[in-house]
C-alpha cells in the first residue's frame, strides 16, 4: 500500500495521524480510499476535479504536474503539500 503523508492542517480528519496507508494506481484512487476510511479528506484536496489551490502533489519526491491523474505504485510515497507563501519586496 502507498504511504500518504497528511499535511498538519488535515490531521484532524486522520484522528491526528501523520502518515496513512490506502491503495490505489492513482492519485484520484488514493484520495478516494482516504475518504472512504476519513470523511471529508477529498473536499480538502479536490475542488472542481482538480487538486485544490494551494495545494500540491508530490509521488515519491517528484512534483506532479498530472495531478489526481499521476500514477502510484504500490511502494509509492505521496505528499500533499501546502504551497509556501510569503516574503515582501526583495532582499538587498
Amino acid at each position: 500500500m502507498a504511504k500518504i503523508w497528511i499535511p498538519p492542517l488535515m490531521r484532524s480528519l486522520t484522528a491526528g495521524q501523520q502518515i496513512v496507508e490506502a491503495e490505489g494506481e492513482t492519485v484520484r484512487e488514493l484520495v478516494a480510499a482516504l475518504d472512504e476510511r476519513f470523511p471529508g479528506v477529498a473536499e480538502r484536496i479536490i475542488d472542481e476535479g482538480r487538486i485544490r489551490p494551494g495545494l500540491t502533489v508530490a509521488v515519491d519526491g517528484a512534483v506532479q504536474s498530472r495531478g489526481l491523474r499521476a500514477a502510484v505504485a504500490p511502494d509509492s510515497e505521496v505528499h500533499f503539500v501546502p504551497a509556501m507563501t510569503g516574503g515582501e519586496g526583495s532582499l538587498q
